[in-house]
């Protein structure tokens, strides 16, 4: 019998920034391998390449703790930006007025995928230890009468 493995592994994050910044470099590392990404990261002169390098860091580090996998072996799967809530603050004006400033933020998910991996697993489901338990062993019978509960008080 087959049974299919996980080979993907994901790294979630937010940041203070606006998510259209955000995705000018997402864009640029979609589909990519795991060592040409931090190359690339490493070299672009926006802002929101820091926070998404520590992401993708993350992520490999997940990687190789979880499934055990190389990082020379890891490509970029899925990677995608969402908007996320705006801090709002006022901020004091000319002649005692307030004016709103809004922060975006942005959700940041980074799905890396080890393609050495098989896709399937072979599993033999005869050898796997049944789910039931004899309940009659495990039942303990309370006798109130002797126990010195509720019955013995007057």
């Amino acid at each position: 019998m087959l049974k299919k493995r996980k080979t993907e592994v994901h790294a979630l994050g937010h940041i203070s920034m606006s998510a259209h910044k955000a995705r000018r470099v997402i864009d640029q590392i979609r589909g990519r391998s795991y060592e040409e990404t931090l190359m690339i990261l490493n070299v672009m002169p926006y802002q929101a390449s820091y926070p998404i390098l520590k992401m993708v860091l993350n992520a490999g580090a997940n990687a190789s703790y979880t499934r055990g996998s190389n990082k020379t072996n890891l490509i970029i799967s899925k990677a995608e930006v969402n908007e996320g809530t705006a801090v709002k603050k006022w901020k004091p004006r000319a002649r005692g007025r307030s004016y709103p400033i809004k922060r975006p933020t942005c959700h940041i998910s980074i799905v890396v995928k080890d393609i050495s991996l098989d896709k399937y697993i072979e599993t033999f489901p005869w050898l796997k230890k049944p789910r039931w338990k004899n309940k009659d062993t495990n039942m303990i019978y309370h006798n109130m009468d002797s126990s010195g509960g509720v019955w013995d008080k007057k």
